[in-house]
């Protein structure tokens, strides 16, 4: 298999994190490749030239990072225990962590490129909404990561790759202060084998 991605991308290193979890990084290539330059190698994989795309065995190409991951962890030669609960009451918690944390990184990244527009191009409205609608997902994560099984699963590190990616960008939020039982949490997940060898410079 054959994955496309960026070390900076919180999408990218969610898989990743799954790759190691699962102990599948013998079975993948990890190929960096700056999606902004539109390379062939990537739109040739997916049309909308983005990342993470993955290009199965069998020449399937998948995309994007929630789909990627389930198909990594139902993968025949996946070990451990699933990422992804299949039936029950969290099936759906784990579903929407997942989706809460894959939403703050769309956030992140939205300020991230809104600071590299050109001046007369950006828009302070649309940055200042952002920025609230991180503040009141950020204030949520305590007690969505309470209804979560005791085991990780794909909704912890969806989560926590968005605190990194806030940490490696927005620094400027100081998204702890205040937060000190998610600070706590994140600095305890954090320094799982996975996340720590997938931590962007």
């Amino acid at each position: 298999m054959k994955l496309y991605h960026s070390p900076t991308s919180p999408y990218a290193r969610k898989v990743r994190v799954v790759i190691l979890e699962k102990a599948l990084g013998g079975f993948i290539e990890e190929i960096a490749v700056d999606a902004y330059a539109d390379p062939a190698v990537l739109t040739a994989t997916n049309p909308l030239g983005k990342i993470p795309a993955l290009v199965t065995d069998e020449g399937l190409a998948l995309f994007d990072s929630p789909v990627i991951c389930a198909y990594l962890d139902a993968h025949p030669k996946a070990e451990g225990p699933r990422l992804k609960p299949q039936s029950g009451p969290e099936q759906w918690s784990v579903a929407r962590a997942e989706a809460l944390g894959d939403g703050m990184m769309d956030l992140g990244l939205a300020l991230q490129m809104e600071r590299r527009k050109p001046e007369g191009e950006t828009s302070p409205t649309s940055a200042r909404r952002w920025r609230s609608q991180m503040t009141r997902a950020l204030d949520t994560l305590p007690e969505t990561l309470a209804i979560l099984p005791q085991d990780v699963t794909i909704g912890h590190f969806a989560i926590a790759c968005a605190l990194g990616y806030l940490d490696l960008r927005h620094g400027d939020m100081n998204w702890r202060d205040g937060r000190g039982e998610l600070a706590g949490w994140y600095e305890s997940i954090a320094a799982r084998p996975s996340l720590a060898a997938t931590k962007p410079n």
